[in-house]
């Protein structure tokens, strides 16, 4: 049956939902409409991993080549405390600027029949459509124009955050820790191409104000970053502008969540409908996994109204492992003192434990000797997975004042 799709959104997940419908009938009416100009996104580089380059080749192998063919990958993770570094092998991961993301998947939906439709803003429902997908971010209008039919709510996160690109090729994925007068400052580091890496700097509220960041001019603050992590950078400037020449702000994150992602025929797609905490890594790869879910309960489903329940009705339930991971990862960071004097092997090894539930209510010593012994013995390994949800569970309730 032909359907006539219009597409809010021109970001990776919109994108990737014109191209799958158009490989499932090639008669379908698609349109993607995107606010910005062709070739001005925000962003540096995106991380994924090699579960979702699998996933992309089943779904779609031509633009899955494309992608492979034109990202950097790495195989290890260095931490740099104070002037001590550790690095450790880890699973592959890989990196892609955004734009150049966007410019495939662009090509490859316009080679399947797809219009595109730049700086076109729709803030209102379009008429005549058969489904309009908002796929739109976190600042969604049609979703914000129906917050309340949507049940949205919104959190933001204690720490700051900047999102910058450096001309430093990092050869892992690196992460590296600061010590101020006024507290800790850390960034997270990737390559996205052979000439780039992204950079995110992070701090709690106190060390933001207390180093001046928070009132700094864009040059003023960036200078003062680069000489912080100096050691990192290794002489290699910060990039603090977006490609169409704005000021990146300090940010809190948002954690967005929608009681529903669909009404009548507008669903949710991507950040418009959930965000998960930048620091494990998977906004791209949820947007994209949002598309292909999406994709296939349209294609499995003769019924809209069935289609949009099914797919909210998986994803929700696909997206749990990952947003816990994202509160708990969120905390280790903002909890950054609890941890930050181990050894730096010892720490390290706790990064990689961050999404834990259990891991915030033992001390981190005695987390480590037990995840050491439990990566020998599976008995050990069994009662550590029982013990978190449970102790996390029965600690809320404790705080809270509910029971289960």
């Amino acid at each position: 049956m032909r359907v006539k799709v219009v597409c809010v959104g021109g970001g990776p997940a919109g994108l990737y939902l014109a191209i799958l419908l158009k490989r499932q009938n090639p008669s379908h009416d698609i349109t993607v409409h995107e606010r910005a100009a062709e070739g001005s996104t925000y962003g540096w580089g995106v991380t994924y991993w090699q579960g979702l380059l699998d996933r992309l080749r089943a779904h779609d192998p031509e633009s899955a080549r494309a992608v492979a063919e034109n990202s950097v990958h790495w195989d290890e993770g260095v931490a740099h405390v104070r002037d001590v570094s550790t690095r450790q092998p880890g699973d592959r991961g890989f990196g892609i600027g955004r734009h150049r993301l966007l410019e495939l998947l662009s090509k490859r939906a316009r080679s399947l029949g797809v219009r595109l439709e730049f700086e076109s803003e729709i803030t209102e429902r379009p008429a005549g459509a058969d489904l309009v997908v908002a796929a739109d971010g976190i600042g969604s209008a049609l979703r914000t124009g129906r917050a309340d039919e949507f049940g949205t709510h919104v959190t933001h996160g204690r720490n700051h955050f900047l999102w910058l690109g450096t001309t430093k090729v990092f050869d892992a994925f690196t992460f590296a820790f600061v010590e101020t007068a006024h507290g800790w400052i850390w960034a997270y580091g990737y390559p996205y191409d052979t000439g780039h890496s992204t950079c995110v700097i992070e701090c709690s509220p106190e060390t933001l104000t207390g180093l001046g960041l928070h009132r700094s001019e864009e040059g003023e603050g960036l200078a003062l970053l680069e000489r912080l992590f100096a050691g990192l950078l290794d002489g290699h400037p910060l990039i603090g502008r977006t490609s169409d020449g704005a000021s990146v702000p300090w940010l809190n994150f948002r954690t967005l969540t929608n009681r529903t992602w669909h009404t009548g025929g507008l669903v949710l797609l991507g950040d418009a409908a959930h965000t998960t905490h930048y620091s494990i890594g998977a906004g791209t790869t949820l947007a994209l996994e949002d598309a292909m879910c999406l994709a296939t309960a349209l294609g499995e489903h003769p019924a809209l109204p069935d289609a949009l329940a099914a797919y909210e009705r998986r994803r929700r339930a696909e997206l749990l492992s990952a947003q816990s991971a994202a509160r708990y990862s969120a905390r280790w960071y903002e909890s950054l003192p609890r941890y930050i004097d181990l050894p730096p092997h010892r720490m390290f090894a706790l990064l990689g434990q961050r999404h834990s539930p259990l891991l915030p209510y033992v001390p981190p010593q005695l987390y480590y000797g037990l995840d050491k012994a439990a990566g020998q013995l599976e008995p050990l390994r069994r009662l550590k997975r029982w013990l978190g949800p449970r102790a996390a569970r029965a600690l809320h309730a404790r705080s809270t004042g509910h029971r289960d």
